[in-house]
């Protein structure tokens, strides 16, 4: 249980570390840096389930992606690579990722029955080593075909079903864009006013996810004042809620409040799990909203 604990903060440490530089430097790990010719804009996802990657893992493998060059967002388990008739090139390195969840020991759940009490649960953190495909070789064709990207104006059509479903009461107008948790409305400025017609996508994006954090539905803690710790965890929640939905519909992420980058490295030099339940709290989000669009996986 010690070496347990020992591997859980070495990898909380890890990661964070490895953000806190990136932020740092001035770069945000969900804002899509890499090149959009040599690898689509996407979610990373696993090669052989193609389900998604969530929570810190799409930071952490976006980040992979960037700096090691890669073309594909899929990734494999070594044993995955062997199932599928294909295996890891010898040399290779593989990126740790992690699956956090929480269990009930078996003598706690009979203390508790004994005690006629709710028991009490225990969190984990387990890690894994996947490798890109661009890393893996013999893979069959359907594993190593390009992904297709989607058409922007198709993934302009989708965002815009994506926030009418969803019902969201939103207002256009005026010269701000914000979130009013008090009385339940998005606002944001006519899209004349933006240079680039995505951005106006981008910011109702950004905006939607602090409307899914309300209290009637996902309940996040959205009581904080400008300027304080809890106000800038909201806004990186909703950064990253908006760059996992836009990447899921086809739409490069984008940063939509760099000024905030002195307060985030705040929380995160203050607590290393911040930005683990920050990007957990941003994958369900992400989900609420793309459900709207059929596009949740």
């Amino acid at each position: 249980m010690k070496q347990q604990k020992t591997e859980r903060q070495s990898l909380y440490s890890e990661v964070t570390s490895r953000i806190i530089a990136e932020l740092e430097e001035g770069r945000l790990p969900w804002v899509q840096p890499w090149d959009a010719a040599l690898c689509r804009c996407t979610m990373p996802q696993n090669a052989g389930t193609a389900r998604r990657y969530s929570g810190i893992n799409v930071l952490i493998l976006w980040a992979e992606v960037v700096r090691r060059g890669y073309a594909s967002q899929r990734w494999l388990t070594y044993r995955q690579a062997e199932a599928a008739g294909g295996n890891v090139r010898r040399g290779e390195k593989g990126t740790v990722i992690c699956y956090a969840d929480r269990f009930t020991p078996k003598a706690e759940a009979e203390a508790a029955r004994g005690e006629d009490r709710a028991a009490r649960q225990v969190a984990f953190l387990k890690r894994f080593v996947v490798f890109n495909i661009d890393q893996c070789e013999g893979l069959p064709e359907e594993y190593i075909a390009p992904m297709v990207s989607p058409d922007p104006v198709l993934a302009i059509a989708e965002a815009d079903t994506l926030i009418a479903a969803s019902g969201a009461r939103v207002n256009i107008g005026g010269g701000e864009a914000f979130y009013s948790p008090s009385h339940d409305f998005i606002q944001v400025p006519p899209q004349a006013v933006f240079y680039e017609p995505i951005n106006w996508y981008r910011t109702l994006i950004h905006e939607a996810g602090h409307w899914v954090g309300h209290s009637s539905r996902l309940d996040r803690d959205q009581t904080g004042k400008f300027g304080s710790e809890a106000y800038a965890k909201e806004e990186l929640v909703a950064e990253m809620a908006a760059a996992f939905t836009c990447a899921s519909l086809g739409i490069a992420p984008t940063v939509r409040h760099s000024d905030y980058i002195a307060s985030w490295l705040s929380v995160l030099q203050n607590d290393e799990k911040a930005i683990f339940r920050a990007a957990s709290q941003a994958s369900k989000a992400s989900d609420y909203l793309l459900a709207f669009a059929g596009d949740e996986q």
